[in-house]
């Protein structure tokens, strides 16, 4: 199966290697074309062997990058045509992920475990979305969100 999108894929900030490692993979997975990685978000050459545990290998097949700001990629990408996806829970901000519809060019931001997306960032989004928790809690794992994010995007 062939990607139809052009997917891209910024994580900002995201302080476990476990998420940086399962975003590789799930990149792999879905076909996204790169990966930055922001801030002190771990890289493929800062945290070399502890990143390859959860990535296993697929942090040498995807394209990434590194920057210590957000900004300029997001003001790059919107740029060259892509629609900007901040993939966070808000309230009356963000929209259920079913209501949305991906363009063919897509950047899903992703955010801190804890803190996730800044007010600013998600100003910087042409849209926000999120996916629904019915349980008690209220929210999901980053590195779990961007797969369910990813493969919705394929699936349409």
């Amino acid at each position: 199966m062939k990607n139809k999108r052009n997917i891209i894929v910024v994580a900002n900030r995201v302080r476990s290697l476990y998420n940086v490692g399962s975003f590789f993979r799930t990149c792999a997975g879905i076909g996204a074309e790169k990966i930055y990685l922001v801030g002190y978000t771990a890289t493929p050459k800062t945290q070399p062997i502890r990143l390859a545990k959860t990535a296993l290998g697929a942090e040498e097949t995807i394209v990434w990058e590194h920057s210590k700001t957000i900004t300029p990629i997001i003001k790059k990408l919107k740029k060259s045509g892509y629609e900007i996806i901040g993939l966070e829970e808000r309230r009356g901000v963000s929209l259920d992920y079913r209501a949305w519809k991906p363009k063919d060019k897509v950047v899903i931001i992703l955010g801190n475990e804890v803190k996730g997306l800044s007010p600013s960032i998600l100003n910087q989004c042409d849209k926000v979305v999120h996916l629904p928790m019915l349980g008690k809690k209220k929210s999901l794992n980053v590195a779990v969100s961007f797969g369910a994010i990813g493969y919705y995007i394929l699936s349409k």
